[in-house]
C-alpha cells in the first residue's frame, strides 16, 4: 500500500510540473503532426503496391507507425533526469522515505500519460482524413503503445543516471533509435522490403509492435500479431522496470 501511495505522490508531482510548463508536450506532438499532415498524403501510391490506396486506407497504415514513433521518443526522458541530477533533486530524494522504485515509476507513468494524450490527439486528427477504428481496438492499441512508452521511459532514466551527461547520451540514443525506427516499418511496412530485411526486422521487438498496432487499426484484434506483440513487450517491460529501478535505487541510496 505504501508503494502505491508513494508512486501516486511522485506521479502527481511530476504531472503538476508538466502542466506548469507544457512546452515539452507541444514540442513532442509537433513532429508527428508534421508527418501526419505533410507526409502521409504522399504515401497512398507507395503503400498501395500497384494501386493507389484511398486516403482512409493510407492513414489506417500510417497512423499506427506514427504512434510507435512517438513511443520511441520516450527514451529521451533520460535528459530530464540528468537535469534533475545537476539541480540536486536526486540528492534531496535521498533523505525522503519515499520508495526508490516509486521515484522511477511515478516519473515513467507521467511519460505514459503524456504519450497517451499525444496518441489520442493524433488518432482524432486523422478522422477527417478517413481513419476509422473501433473504440475497443483503439484502447488495446493504446495499451501496446503505453507498454512501449513505459519500457523506453524507464530505460531512458536508467541511461541518464548511468551517463550523467547530455553530451554522451544524445549521440548514443540517436545511434540506437535510428536503426530501431528503420527496422520497425514505421513509415513503410517491412513486408514491402526484401527477405533479408524482413528477417532482420524479426529481431526488433518494435517491429512486432507496429504489426500488432496496425492489425488493431485494421479492425483485426484477433490477429496473431496482436498477442505476439503483447507477449514480447510485456516481459521486456517488466525486465526494463526491474533493471531501471535498481539503477535508480543505487543513485538515491
Amino acid at each position: 500500500m505504501k508503494f502505491l501511495r508513494d508512486t501516486w505522490l511522485v506521479f502527481q508531482r511530476q504531472m503538476q510540473l508538466l502542466l506548469r510548463n507544457p512546452v515539452w508536450v507541444i514540442v513532442g506532438i509537433t513532429q508527428p503532426l508534421f508527418y501526419l499532415f505533410l507526409f502521409a498524403p504522399l504515401m497512398s501510391k507507395a503503400l498501395g503496391q500497384g494501386r493507389p490506396l484511398s486516403q482512409g486506407e493510407t492513414y489506417q497504415l500510417f497512423v499506427p507507425g506514427m504512434l510507435v514513433m512517438v513511443a520511441l521518443f520516450s527514451a529521451f526522458s533520460g535528459f530530464g533526469i540528468i537535469a534533475e541530477l545537476r539541480a540536486g533533486v536526486i540528492e534531496r530524494n535521498r533523505v525522503t522515505p519515499v520508495s526508490r522504485v516509486a521515484l522511477l515509476l511515478g516519473r515513467s507513468l507521467r511519460d505514459v500519460v503524456q504519450l497517451m494524450f499525444q496518441a489520442v490527439l493524433v488518432t482524432l486528427l486523422s478522422y477527417p482524413f478517413g481513419l476509422r477504428i473501433a473504440v475497443g481496438d483503439a484502447v488495446l492499441a493504446f495499451l501496446l503503445v503505453g507498454l512501449m512508452a513505459l519500457l523506453l521511459s524507464s530505460l531512458g532514466y536508467a541511461l541518464g543516471l548511468a551517463l550523467k551527461s547530455e553530451d554522451a547520451m544524445a549521440p548514443l540514443l540517436n545511434t540506437l533509435i535510428q536503426p530501431i525506427m528503420l527496422l520497425s516499418g514505421i513509415l513503410l511496412p517491412i513486408a514491402m522490403g526484401p527477405a533479408w530485411l524482413q528477417r532482420l526486422a524479426d529481431f526488433n521487438p518494435f517491429s512486432w509492435a507496429v504489426s500488432g498496432v496496425r492489425a488493431l487499426f485494421a479492425g483485426h484484434p484477433g490477429d496473431d500479431s496482436v498477442w505476439q506483440a503483447l507477449a514480447i513487450l510485456t516481459p521486456l517491460t517488466v525486465i526494463a522496470l526491474i533493471v531501471s529501478s535498481r539503477t535508480f535505487a543505487k543513485s538515491v541510496r
